[in-house]
């Protein structure tokens, strides 16, 4: 059989062989030159792509939630804690699937807020901002957007202009005269030791309710013959306590903004206290806002006085209502947390410390007798000359932030910052007691220093800083619209204290023990702190 098969044949079948196994052996040259190739691009691309931030080993779908609530202390506590122990100022730490970015440095802060301030703009979608904003209504919530752009705007040109805030003057003087007789009143009724806290406070919610109600919210005076003082309404004390609890529970780590299909249990129990607090904040002011709509419906009022009267009275192009009650609403809300907050503390806190270094309080005074002299009361006119009183100021607010963090803001796309890569969707939070305590920034950072923030050319002291070594209010995209007028209420309230009273420690009160570690925040201050005050000035000076 084999004899009978020809040579030719055999060399052809070889041949065949030969060709099919050549071809095949291109083939994998061809394919293993291509694995070849991007296995190398991708391991060049690995080494080359820059890391994320340090940060603890979070675990599958929760991340570190665990970590985050077994720590007995909070949340934010815990962060700067762990910071603290990594030796880092910027670090990554993952609940559920969102990268939380934190940050002490001014350097990298400066990088987010304002080398790429277009990308980290945003605000992230939340269970408390949902709630506090009414369905993300408001300016300081919202994520960037059409919404955003709009409210923003209105604030700017009708609201918080230079010509609205002249415009509005006059009511800011009301209080400013009225916070002396109210404190003035309690001193000639004995009520020598006073709750300090209390009275920074009313003072900037009357403020704000008479700038938006024409009305003022608390400590209403009985009769023309200055008399005692009336009681304080139950409720409309509750609706300030209300209002603060918002702003502590506004951005508090819950645990179902980072897991979401756990919103319905409310764990934490966040969500109950929001829900109870926005009733409580909101009653009398949605009761004011459905009056005064009315009223200007039925044509009973055509001069428009204050800044209600403005927001219902904005018409576009065409004539129509800008905003409808739903947005006034939770705008005048947004005015309300925005203002009550961070001068009432800053000055509680001022104080506070004066007491503790009295040379401090004495230089205040002197330099406001040396600019006013005793003849008449500071004027917002005269902050300007007031220098070393705005540093005292602004030195609380670097040392003593209200908050830990300023609200947070979301990337919009992935990001490199400095030597990190920040992933789309990263909550960036700059911290205000890591970049206002920082040692690497400030000399001696525990100690209130007013003089750092004095040079010797006199250059006005304002409370921004550029290089956001200390965030008393945010910069770029997102910064605060208002920073004159929380300027100065904070500015003329410290002023107005110091030039109308002369201030001492009473002996045995609780919360006044200015030996203890200072909290990580204001928040944990739960005790108020109480002053002795005595009038300084002549009585028939006193409103």
């Amino acid at each position: 059989m084999i004899r009978n098969i020809k040579l030719p044949h055999i060399f052809y079948f070889f041949q065949m062989v030969s060709t099919f196994f050549s071809y095949i052996t291109t083939l994998w040259q061809i394919f293993f030159s291509i694995i070849l190739k991007i296995t190398s691009k991708l391991l060049s691309t690995t080494r080359n792509k820059p890391l994320l931030p340090p940060g603890p080993k979070p675990w599958p779908i929760v991340g570190c939630i665990p970590q985050m609530v077994l720590n007995k202390k909070p949340a934010f506590e815990w962060i700067h804690k762990l910071m603290e122990e990594m030796e880092t100022e910027i670090c990554c730490i993952r609940l559920g699937n969102v990268h939380v970015i934190p940050v002490t440095s001014p350097e990298l802060a400066c990088l987010f807020l304002k080398n790429q301030d277009s990308i980290f703009s945003s605000r992230p979608i939340c269970m408390s901002a949902n709630l506090v904003s009414n369905g993300y209504l408001t300016s300081l919530f919202l994520p960037m957007g059409d919404q955003w752009m709009k409210m923003r705007r209105i604030l700017s040109s009708h609201v918080l202009s230079a010509t609205s805030f002249q415009w509005l003057r006059r009511k800011r003087d009301e209080e400013a005269d009225h916070i002396l007789r109210f404190v003035y009143d309690q001193c000639i009724n004995k009520r020598l030791v006073i709750n300090l806290r209390k009275v920074t406070r009313y003072y900037c919610a009357n403020v704000i309710n008479n700038m938006i109600f024409s009305k003022r919210l608390l400590g209403k005076r009985i009769m023309e013959n200055r008399g005692t003082l009336v009681e304080l309404q139950e409720d409309q004390e509750k609706q300030v306590d209300a209002i603060f609890t918002l702003l502590e529970y506004f951005h508090s780590f819950g645990i179902s903004d980072y897991l979401p299909w756990l919103s319905g249990l409310d764990l934490d129990g966040h969500k109950a206290i929001i829900k109870k607090a926005f009733l409580i904040a909101t009653k009398h002011i949605d009761l004011e806002i459905d009056q005064r709509i009315h009223i200007w419906k039925d044509g009973n009022k055509t001069v428009e006085e204050d800044i209600l009267d403005v927001l219902i009275m904005l018409r576009d192009t065409n004539g129509n209502p800008m905003l409808n009650a739903k947005e006034i609403k939770a705008q005048v809300l947004e005015f309300m947390l925005a203002t009550l907050d961070n001068p009432s503390y800053a000055v509680e806190w001022t104080i506070k410390e004066m007491l503790n270094q009295p040379k401090i309080m004495q230089r205040a005074i002197e330099e406001i007798g040396n600019v006013i002299g005793n003849n008449r009361f500071v004027q917002e006119s005269d902050l300007p000359q007031l220098n070393y009183v705005k540093a005292c100021v602004k030195e609380s607010f670097r040392l003593h932030p209200l908050a830990a963090f300023n609200a947070p803001h979301v990337s919009l796309s992935d990001s490199v910052v400095g030597d990190y890569f920040i992933p789309k969707g990263s909550v960036v939070l700059l911290s205000r007691l890591g970049l206002g305590r920082n040692p690497r920034v400030w000399d001696d950072p525990m100690k209130f220093k007013p003089e750092r923030h004095m040079n010797e050319e006199g250059d006005d002291v304002v409370f921004t800083d550029s290089e956001l070594r200390l965030l008393s209010f945010s910069i770029g995209r997102r910064g605060c619209p208002g920073v004159k007028l929380g300027s100065t209420i904070t500015t003329m309230l410290l002023a107005r204290l110091l030039q109308g009273f002369t201030w001492s420690l009473p002996p045995n009160f609780p919360g006044n023990d200015l030996t203890d570690n200072y909290p990580e925040s204001a928040f944990l201050c739960t005790m108020p702190f109480f002053a002795k005050a005595k009038p300084r000035l002549p009585k028939d000076m006193y409103p």
